[in-house]
């Protein structure tokens, strides 16, 4: 699958996940395909997809799928790409279409409540650059936070990135302010208070450096 539809930058969220989850069952759908023809929606699609293996329902396990490609996201927004990268061993893996089509069937009732109040609004909230480069930062600090093993915090994580995500696909700059403020709060709480967060990103810039 490399395109969604004809309209797929104007299509809603539900459409576009119903458009995803169409197909073979047991077909993988590839992280390098979500974001194909979704233009500037491009990073809250693959943000999203990205965050679903935060709900597995096993500890460690999710956060350190998701975790790692969060970052991966948040540091392409942070350094001001306008489209995402994916390495190609990164770009052919991805979830089956069954558990994108589980995962959509569980949130429709509180999409379809979401979807009838947001709508695009305040694009300097999500194009900005620094508007985009402060969405990247938190998602940085998210995704390092999903990464750890704290307990019984993945599905809070899971949740707020996918508010995130929702912002960026919806283009509602309006609900990208309610995520900031929730993700500062995320990080003050489990990050900077414990202590872990500086700790883990310091082992990352070593690593990198």
């Amino acid at each position: 699958m490399t395109e969604h539809g004809p309209h797929t930058e104007e299509a809603g969220t539900r459409a576009l996940l119903d458009a995803i989850a169409t197909g073979d069952p047991q077909e993988t759908l590839k992280l390098g395909d979500v974001f194909a023809g979704l233009g500037k929606r491009s990073f809250g699609m693959l943000l999203f997809v990205s965050t679903l293996p935060a709900f597995i329902p096993i500890p460690g396990v999710g956060g350190a799928i998701s975790g790692p490609l969060v970052v991966l996201i948040g540091a392409q927004l942070l350094v001001g790409l306008r489209k995402p990268w994916l390495p190609k061993f990164i770009a052919r893996r991805g979830p089956h279409r069954h558990a994108v089509a589980r995962f959509r069937d569980m949130i429709s009732p509180w999409l379809a409540r979401l979807e009838r109040v947001v709508t695009p609004h305040s694009p300097a909230l999500l194009d900005h650059r620094v508007a985009s480069a402060f969405t990247g930062m938190q998602l940085v600090l998210l995704g390092l936070l999903l990464s750890l093993p704290i307990p019984f915090t993945n599905f809070v994580f899971g949740g707020l990135l996918l508010l995130f995500a929702l912002a960026l696909l919806e283009r509602d700059g309006r609900l990208m302010a309610v995520a900031w403020t929730a993700g500062v709060i995320a990080v003050a709480v489990f990050g900077v208070l414990s202590g872990n967060l500086a700790a883990m990103a310091a082992r990352w810039v070593d690593l990198l450096v």
